[in-house]
């Protein structure tokens, strides 16, 4: 039973890192700063970062997403509950990711407990510890989120102007095959592919946006690249932070086990997710919630990493999703950018990932749990 939990475990590590690693480079893909490649590489990499620094840093996360306080020490030292937890968060998760929607795991993980919890017996839910400690941060971080990614890019927007520094229009050059009729002799026309020169001024949703100018003497431009991929580099640490100890606590009870080896399972099936199957929540994540500029996708990064920093600090279960996803639809809401559609589907698959994890783990502990 402890190796498929081991194993379970290391599933919805898997499914985590497919969902999530990609959310703190997106912005750095959407504004087209660097390629797919080049962001998972340094997704993986910072996330990775941050998952060892969670083997010293964030003790109290582990205790909280045990389960204590939430259903009886009882089922949290109960290897078949465990079991189902993992499997309701991970096939949660996964589906999602298939599906291409950026869920919470935390979410996921919060519904399994509830879920395998109300089949032990209803009554051994602790709701009150549910509202307080888990529902409440999940509900309030993407609303700051919001409010911060909004307010943080009004104010680099005004530091931007007061420096003189303005964005260039992309205007495109370059040579075009244009299939033109030749005549022959004979009076005889044929098609014939011909090179030519074409000059054309792009959308600026399409365009990709540089700055012009310099701050105290440095290129405008690559200073906001350097300090983008850093901000994207602090997003995904503090995910890495935020969310290894949440999957690893489900390991606490396997005692023969010392919990900085699970840690550093859930970091490896974290990298791997990431690396292999992250492309679909990629696309929506940098293309289908608002367009953006390198400058803009700094904000909205900046305001996540710092959010999400403060949250592991003081212990808070906050979901790196919902942050991320509020701090870029601020910036869309305060540029005009929002695409409104797919936002409503991603917000639409955050009601559903508690009742369905909560569902999948309900049933698993329906079969496993001890006669």
């Amino acid at each position: 039973m402890l190796i498929l939990l081991f194993l379970a475990v290391l599933f919805l590590a898997y499914s985590n890192g497919a969902n999530d690693n990609f959310k703190g480079v997106a912005s750095l893909f959407g504004s087209r700063t660097c390629s797919y490649k080049t962001a998972i590489s340094w997704a993986t990499l910072t996330t990775g970062a941050g998952s060892i620094a969670a083997i010293f840093l964030a003790q109290s996360l582990l205790k909280k997403f045990s389960g204590k306080g939430l259903v009886p020490d009882a089922l949290t030292s109960q290897p078949e509950f465990l079991l189902a937890v993992a499997l309701g968060a991970g096939g949660t998760v996964i589906l999602a990711t298939l599906l291409g929607f950026p869920i919470s795991t935390t979410h996921g993980l919060t519904g399994a407990l509830v879920g395998a919890g109300v089949v032990a017996g209803a009554s051994k839910v602790n709701f009150d510890a549910l509202g307080r400690n888990f529902v409440m941060p999940l509900l309030l971080s993407p609303l700051i989120a919001v409010l911060t990614g909004a307010a943080l890019y009004a104010i680099f927007r005004a530091f931007r102007l007061s420096f003189g520094v303005n964005k260039e229009l992309c205007v495109c050059i370059g040579t075009e095959t244009q299939v033109l009729p030749v005549p022959r002799p004979g009076g005889v026309f044929a098609a014939e592919a011909l090179p030519k020169v074409t000059v054309s001024a792009a959308d600026t949703a399409v365009c990709l946006q540089r700055y012009t100018g310099k701050f105290f003497g440095v290129n405008a431009a690559k200073l906001v690249d350097a300090f983008h991929f850093l901000s994207a580099g602090a997003v995904s640490f503090a995910r890495g932070l935020n969310d290894t100890p949440k999957i690893a606590a489900l390991l606490l009870v396997a005692t023969a086990l010392n919990i900085k080896w699970g840690l550093v399972g859930v970091a490896g099936a974290m990298a791997v997710g990431g690396l292999l199957n992250a492309r679909k929540v990629a696309d929506t994540m940098a293309n289908k919630i608002t367009g953006m500029n390198p400058g803009q996708g700094f904000a909205a990064n900046l305001a996540t990493a710092l959010l999400v920093n403060t949250a592991s600090y003081h212990g808070l279960p906050v979901s790196t999703t919902h942050v991320s996803v509020g701090s870029l639809l601020g910036l869309g809401i305060v540029t005009r950018q929002t695409k409104w559609k797919p936002v409503l589907g991603v917000l639409l698959s955050w009601v559903i990932t508690l009742p369905c994890a909560a569902a999948v783990s309900a049933l698993a502990y329906s079969v496993l749990r001890p006669r």
